[in-house]
């Protein structure tokens, strides 16, 4: 809940009184799939009403300003149980045909989402040894995002399966509104497409080097991403909003669902930065 606020800021938000009813479940999911289906201008529902709130934020003076951050996060869904020739099919886009015989069963399957894995940095030991990183396997969607580095507001985002690479998605996640030319993100952004993108548009890369294949990383390179990395860290707190106090997980099926629910999740994310930010400017 945001802070200062917490749930009465939410109800007067609504226009909830302490008396009055709450939606209840089948309620919000019939909600949910409406908008799921519905379009604006075109384009997915949930995608409109994040940008009319990001004019919002523009009008009431939250400028997209100093710069962006880039980066994506799995979002975890409902592991599925499938065959290696389940899995084939799946990747091919064929329906595997003992699915296309139980219509139940094929209602019950999510075949957007994906595996993938994910490494986790092990510290050194208390003694120093390096030790080895881990690969946990992870399955889902992933929600990419582009924030702006004074607000720290999510001003692009666009969802995917868990096995997308995060570097292919920076173009779309680029904001062009934003004041300043830099741009922040980790060394899964770093390839010379990337760069040439930025530089074709005036924009100042401090994406993350690479370690040099088979050599030490240079301590010049080393101080300098360390630099980027007090910056481009404030977008893992996003996240961990989202993942904590905000409980995100895909429980629906298919990719258009996640998209609605985790698009309501950035936008939600906003609304409480929003009260954050105005309760933080507000005279003591």
């Amino acid at each position: 809940m945001p802070a200062g606020g917490g749930v009465h800021s939410i109800m007067r938000f609504l226009g909830l009184g302490l008396a009055d009813t709450v939606p209840d479940a089948n309620t919000i999911w019939t909600f949910r799939e409406a908008l799921t289906r519905a379009r604006i201008c075109g384009k997915p529902a949930v995608e409109a009403l994040f940008e009319r709130f990001d004019a919002a934020l523009a009008a009431a003076g939250f400028l997209a300003m100093s710069g962006q951050i880039i980066d994506a996060s799995i979002i975890a869904a409902p592991k599925q149980r499938n065959t290696e020739g389940e899995k084939r099919d799946i990747k091919e886009g064929r329906i595997p045909p003992e699915w296309a015989k139980k219509p139940a069963r094929l209602r019950q399957k999510d075949r957007d989402a994906r595996w993938t894995v994910k490494y986790t940095k092990a510290k050194p030991s208390e003694e120093g040894m390096p030790r080895v990183d881990l690969a946990v396997p992870a399955f889902g969607y992933k929600n990419h995002l582009g924030i702006d580095r004074r607000h720290r507001l999510i001003r692009r985002w666009t969802v995917t399966d868990a096995a997308r690479h995060d570097g292919a998605l920076l173009p779309e996640l680029i904001d062009r509104n934003n004041t300043a030319g830099d741009v922040w993100a980790d060394t899964a952004y770093r390839s010379k497409a990337n760069e040439k993108f930025l530089a074709d548009r005036l924009l100042r890369s401090q994406i993350h080097r690479k370690k040099p294949k088979g050599k030490p990383m240079p301590r010049r390179t080393a101080r300098a991403n360390a630099r980027k990395s007090a910056v481009r860290s404030a977008v893992e707190h996003v996240f961990a909003r989202q993942k904590g106090p905000m409980g995100l997980f895909i429980r629906t099926i298919g990719i258009a669902r996640a998209r609605t629910k985790i698009g309501l999740a950035n936008l939600t994310y906003n609304m409480q930065r929003l009260l954050w930010l105005t309760g933080q400017a507000a005279p003591a």
